[in-house]
């Protein structure tokens, strides 16, 4: 029997790389696991890029080189006006920018105005389950929760993310939570139990993935035997 291989973004899970330093980004999205990059204007200072569309337009451009799917780009500005303006810019660089709006009243205007457009969408910033409901009545592609945040504010995160997912399934909505603020691999492990599939994360975290130790042992000690059979 044939096997097919399945490439990430063709199957349900998505997992996305939260960072905008280019080190990170060659180092990551050439392992062929992330389906996408995640920003935001923290994630960009934290790189050194300025919030303005040429540095972002040569982000995205360095992102996709990798064979990626998508680039989340947050929107900004200090009204509604200004960040549609913004978010009509960032979604011009390219039909795989995704186009991040915090999911307040002003937000929910700016992603009216934006879908007008068949722009794509993602609520940001979501720390209460009643914002799923919120999400999935605007009819955004994404919805990002902050698990981390959630439980550094004494709220238990793990509960809350699952109650979100569990409002966006029950009701059949399209809109995918994004489960992002992830402090730890077992944060992932702990979620994919409760069936949540789709999670950003930083390059930190990423390398927890593959830092099991009795992993990192049982591999060294698998090449020790190697190296004592005759050749």
């Amino acid at each position: 029997m044939m096997m097919t291989f399945v490439r990430p973004g063709e199957g349900r899970i998505r997992l996305y790389l939260d960072s905008a330093k280019r080190a990170e980004l060659d180092d990551w999205l050439a392992t062929g696991l992330f389906y996408g990059v995640t920003t935001n204007p923290s994630v960009l200072a934290a790189a050194g890029i300025a919030c303005a569309i040429p540095a972002l337009t040569n982000l995205v451009h360095v992102a996709l080189d990798h064979g990626i799917h998508e680039v989340h780009l947050q929107t900004w500005g200090a009204t509604t006006e200004l960040m549609v303006e913004h978010g009509k810019a960032l979604a011009a660089i390219n039909h795989r920018v995704v186009v991040k709006v915090p999911i307040t009243r002003a937000g929910v205007a700016v992603v009216r105005a934006l879908r007008s457009r068949d722009i794509a969408t993602t609520f940001t910033a979501l720390y209460a389950s009643h914002q799923a409901l919120t999400a999935a009545v605007v009819g955004v592609e994404y919805a990002a929760a902050y698990l981390g945040r959630i439980i550094e504010g004494g709220r238990d995160g793990y509960a809350e993310i699952s109650a979100m997912q569990t409002i966006l399934s029950r009701l059949d909505s399209s809109t995918r939570l994004l489960v992002a603020s992830i402090r730890s691999a077992d944060d992932i492990g702990r979620l994919a139990q409760a069936g949540l599939d789709t999670y950003t994360f930083s390059a930190a975290v990423a390398g927890e993935l593959f830092a099991d130790r009795q992993t990192l042992e049982a591999t060294a000690a698998f090449e020790a035997a190697a190296a004592t059979l005759p050749v």
